[in-house]
């Protein structure tokens, strides 16, 4: 990258007269002004983030905040992390990082720094300390996700609730009546958002297609495995003939051993759907159907709409929902 003393020489000026005419600081005749402009577009030159805020510009950066705690599924958040990277760089656009586990912390500081053009939320919670943060400060911020208090937010995420009824919807189709739904540790209804409205659309689709729902919240730790043994043995012994899942891919293989030992296949006395997998079900030693997460389509709405907020454009506060998506694998099939 060029520096300002090889923008001087080339433009015949003196360094402080390119540091004027680039930041705004004091007024430059518009021939010197455009000299400069050109000596510096035509050798690369850039200046740097405090020169650039110091002018009123836009600093091509865009601050991720998202908060990693000890119950944070990596995999899963970091495929939003790299897809929304790969969605700012389209838009010219770098990504600043704010894993402060007090997700509010890192927010008021870039904030009130002027570093970023835009703040993007990941792992949101029902009741979230960065929805009353966004509404303060000055920063155009998009959430990747849905509070439950989205006053005059711009929110981005998979409609949940519909991949929930799809998956009830398939099964039940299929003919089955009697539907188990495994989930998160109920920790993870008041950490993160989607959690509670997969279970909201379980509920509903099973009530509105008249089908019989068991449903089982794994603990944590040590006794995950325990629980999850439970809970398929308890919806075999009350004569579950379908699964729909959503929980990690741990989980997902945990069913999956259950039912072996059970000496049930998969889907011929039992049909499995997972809901919401950021993981490849289908390299399983069974292949399973499932309804992904897909962020790169989240996130990449979400960075448009960052984009154009942080451009001065008009962006209509609400909640945008992407439409799911059915991927058969199999594993779904008439109860015998």
């Amino acid at each position: 990258m060029a520096k300002i003393h090889e923008v001087a020489e080339a433009a015949g000026v003196s360094i402080s007269t390119v540091s004027y005419a680039l930041s705004g600081k004091r007024s430059i005749s518009p021939a010197t002004r455009d000299r400069v402009e050109r000596a510096a577009a035509r050798l690369g030159y850039e200046p740097n983030a405090g020169a650039r805020m110091l002018a009123g510009r836009r600093t091509h950066i865009f601050a991720l905040t998202e908060p990693f705690r000890a119950d944070t599924h990596a995999p899963t958040h970091m495929s939003f992390v790299l897809a929304t990277s790969i969605a700012a760089r389209r838009y010219d656009y770098d990504i600043l990082l704010l894993t402060d586990a007090e997700a509010s912390a890192g927010m008021r500081r870039v904030s009130a720094s002027g570093l970023v053009d835009g703040i993007i939320v990941l792992d949101v919670a029902p009741r979230d300390d960065r929805v009353a943060l966004s509404r303060a400060i000055d920063v155009p911020t998009v959430f990747i996700g849905v509070p439950d208090d989205v006053e005059g937010l711009v929110c981005v995420d998979l409609d949940f609730e519909a991949a929930a009824a799809l998956a009830v919807d398939r099964l039940a189709d299929a003919g089955h009546r009697r539907i188990g739904f495994l989930g998160h540790p109920e920790s993870a209804y008041a950490l993160s958002n989607f959690p509670p409205r997969v279970r909201r659309g379980i509920e509903q689709a099973a009530r509105h297609r008249a089908v019989v729902l068991s449903t089982a919240f794994p603990g944590e730790g040590d006794g995950r495995r325990r629980d999850i043994g439970d809970a398929v043995r308890r919806m075999i012994g009350e004569g579950v003939t379908a699964l729909a899942l959503h929980c990690d891919d741990a989980a997902h293989s945990a069913v999956l051993e259950e039912l072996a030992a059970a000496g049930l296949s998969v889907p011929g006395e039992m049909s499995v759907v997972s809901v919401g997998s950021s993981f490849d079900t289908s390299s399983f030693a069974t292949p399973l159907d499932r309804i992904p997460l897909e962020p790169d389509i989240s996130c990449e709405l979400a960075v448009e709409l960052a984009s154009r907020l942080a451009g001065g454009e008009h962006v209509e506060p609400g909640v945008r929902l992407t439409a799911p998506r059915y991927q058969p694998f199999g594993s779904v099939s008439a109860p015998r």
